[in-house]
């Protein structure tokens, strides 16, 4: 779906796809982070997404001016979790305030996987 803004110049949409991008730009920035992660429902099998796939490890849900967001990681072997996770918390609420404009709500983090 997206957020739709308008005002007398006309209508803007920022669609779901696009701030999953901004999301997952925003997570790959964050230390330890390997990844983001698909899971495979039909065998559980987890895969570590590339670039050109970063909205795929990301479910969001924006409206009425707030994004809700799961994000799905791989991490760094080595690296503390909870920090890995308040960071990307930082950096995705600041980076959805300053390019869309939008108030980040709720940011579940779900690791689903170590690398070396």
């Amino acid at each position: 779906m997206g957020v739709h803004f308008e005002n007398e110049f006309g209508k803007i949409e920022i669609t779901n796809d696009c701030i999953a991008t901004i999301i997952g730009l925003s997570c790959m920035e964050s230390y330890g982070v390997v990844g983001m992660a698909s899971k495979s429902v039909a065998d559980g099998i987890v895969t570590l997404l590339g670039r050109e796939n970063l909205q795929k490890g990301i479910k969001v849900l924006a409206e009425n001016g707030v994004v809700n967001i799961d994000i799905h990681i791989i991490v760094e072997y080595g690296t503390r979790i909870p920090v890995v996770a308040e960071n990307i918390r930082e950096r995705v609420s600041y980076a959805i305030e300053k390019y869309t404009g939008l108030k980040p709500g709720a940011i579940n983090i779900f690791v689903d996987g170590i690398r070396l």
